[in-house]
């Protein structure tokens, strides 16, 4: 069963800005544009009568911002939402609002086809447990899914997925995902006390490991070891974590 057309409301005060994502939107022949809102209040009226399936929602706009429309909107018949704005610092803020993505503005082309990726497996998504038989849903995850970061003048979103290790920098944490490596503000206890124990292992005062990551640990003198990463990342393995390293991967 495919899914039906991802019908499109643009909420903007700026007429460029509205024209910007439309020319994005042209190679996505499964969005139809119903609707283009310079403000929040338009908004409103617009969704009521239209029942968009997707915003493309500004922030900042005169009277009422893209945070405060939301707020209003009841959260199990609202519309898609991604947050399409030139200012990076409210990424967090807008995951916090169940945002599926957030572009800057201007608006590149490669990033725009990510963020409607998203949107495309959530629609699909949508309609395929539609049409499937109902089942309980499994209660959301407590620990954190994705994590916000500073880098350079933008706000970059990184699944905790993505992560590979974690060291400690008094109060910032080095963070490394693939070849990318960021410091974010925050120690690495309180960081710790939000990711997935079952997913994130300690074996240092310092140093946390994503066990996914963990391809080999290789014994040294005096009880300490060395934890070898898929990437050939090497870590020290200090004796104080080495019981619990033992059992979250299985060593006799």
């Amino acid at each position: 069963m495919s899914a039906p057309p991802i019908r499109t409301l643009l909420v903007d005060d700026e007429v460029l800005a509205r024209l910007a994502i439309r020319q994005a939107l042209a190679s996505h022949p499964d969005v139809e544009i119903v609707g283009e809102c310079g403000n929040a209040i338009e908004a409103q009226q617009a969704i009521r009568a239209l029942d968009p399936d997707l915003l493309f929602l500004d922030i900042r706009m005169p009277g009422m911002d893209g945070f405060k429309l939301l707020h209003g909107l009841k959260r199990d018949t609202a519309p898609m939402v991604v947050f399409a704005t030139a200012f990076g610092q409210h990424a967090l803020r807008a995951f916090d609002a169940d945002a599926l993505d957030y572009v800057l503005k201007p608006i590149d082309q490669e990033r725009f086809d990510q963020a409607m990726t998203r949107v495309r497996r959530h629609w699909q998504g949508m309609h395929t447990a539609s049409a499937a038989p109902r089942a309980a849903a499994p209660p959301p995850s407590p620990y954190l899914q994705r994590l916000s970061v500073q880098h350079g003048e933008h706000i970059r979103v990184i699944p905790v997925d993505d992560i590979d290790w974690l060291r400690a920098d008094g109060n910032y944490v080095h963070i490394r995902a693939g070849a990318a490596s960021y410091l974010h503000r925050e120690s690495l206890r309180q960081l710790l006390a939000s990711l997935d124990p079952s997913r994130f292992l300690r074996i240092h005062r310092g140093i946390v490991v994503n066990v996914e990551r963990i391809r080999e640990v290789h014994p040294l003198f005096q009880g300490s070891a060395e934890v070898v990463l898929r990437d050939g990342t090497r870590l020290n393995l200090s004796r104080r974590f080495r019981m619990q390293a033992r059992r979250a991967l299985g060593m006799a």
